[in-house]
């Protein structure tokens, strides 16, 4: 059997998209989906409940113990009946046969990446699919969890989640679990709609988040491989600061953010854990 737990907190208006994508899966294995609510005070729990009722493959469980979304998904793991969890984000969509995808990638791997369509929600041109597996500090491969699947008895085997990683929890996951001796594989055909953020404040903020863990990861890892990449940070730098400019042109404004919040939440990461991780 097969658990998909979403980790939710706050997932209105989008989340009715992502659990009407995986009612309408066709999965010949068995399967379920397990909403780990954590906190959420917009309604989503409340729909998430009246969905279940209408959708006996769907549950709710209670995951606001602690705050997070690693919490929130060990709590669904936790209730999930499945040997083999795949995990996405309430405000993504995964595509037909995501769940199948999964499940097959199993059948030769212990954890697995797969891939995401940045165009479909946030009204690009149609374009190749991107691997959700990618390499980090030039370590080993990892993938993110708005796509990952991973067997049961490996999760639990390694502890799952820390949950004192609010972001970069996924990366850290696989590569534990590599050091541990499991396999690592792509799951080119599990396909999920990855949705952007918009706007100049959402987006620094996000970003800003995702380059804090970067410092973390580095300073737990850097005795078993992971490294800085100095010079593409000094180049990374020398454009933000060329392309301040940008900042009066609307539509490359979000752009610079981008760069700009995972910099500096990369230089704030290393205060933090007394390390240089620019």
């Amino acid at each position: 059997m097969i658990s998909v737990v979403i980790p939710v907190r706050n997932g209105m208006p989008w989340l009715e998209g992502q659990l009407r994508a995986l009612a309408d899966q066709d999965c010949l294995d068995r399967w379920e989906v397990v909403v780990a609510d954590n906190g959420s005070d917009d309604g989503s729990r409340e729909f998430a409940e009246v969905w279940s009722t209408a959708h006996d493959r769907f549950r709710v469980v209670d995951a606001s113990a602690r705050a997070g979304a690693p919490a929130a998904r060990n709590a669904g793991v936790r209730a999930a009946e499945g040997d083999l969890i795949a995990f996405c984000d309430a405000d993504d969509v995964v595509h037909s046969g995501w769940i199948s995808a999964c499940a097959e990638a199993l059948g030769h791997a212990d954890v697995a990446a797969g891939t995401f369509d940045t165009w479909s929600l946030n009204g690009g041109p149609e374009s190749p699919a991107i691997p959700a597996a990618y390499r980090q500090l030039g370590f080993l491969p990892a993938g993110l969890t708005a796509n990952l699947a991973v067997r049961r008895s490996a999760f639990d085997d390694a502890g799952g989640f820390d949950e004192a990683l609010l972001m970069g929890d996924d990366i850290e996951l696989c590569w534990r679990l590599q050091l541990r001796g499991f396999r690592f594989a792509s799951a080119p055909d599990a396909v999920v709609a990855k949705r952007e953020r918009d706007g100049f404040t959402h987006v620094f903020r996000q970003t800003f988040s995702y380059g804090l863990c970067g410092p973390v990861l580095y300073r737990r890892y850097r005795s078993q491989g992971a490294r800085r990449d100095l010079s593409g940070a000094g180049k990374t730098w020398a454009w933000l600061v060329c392309s301040v400019p940008l900042l009066l042109i609307s539509n490359r404004r979000c752009e610079w953010a981008r760069a700009a919040g995972v910099r500096l939440g990369r230089l704030v990461g290393s205060v933090r854990e007394s390390v240089f991780f620019p």
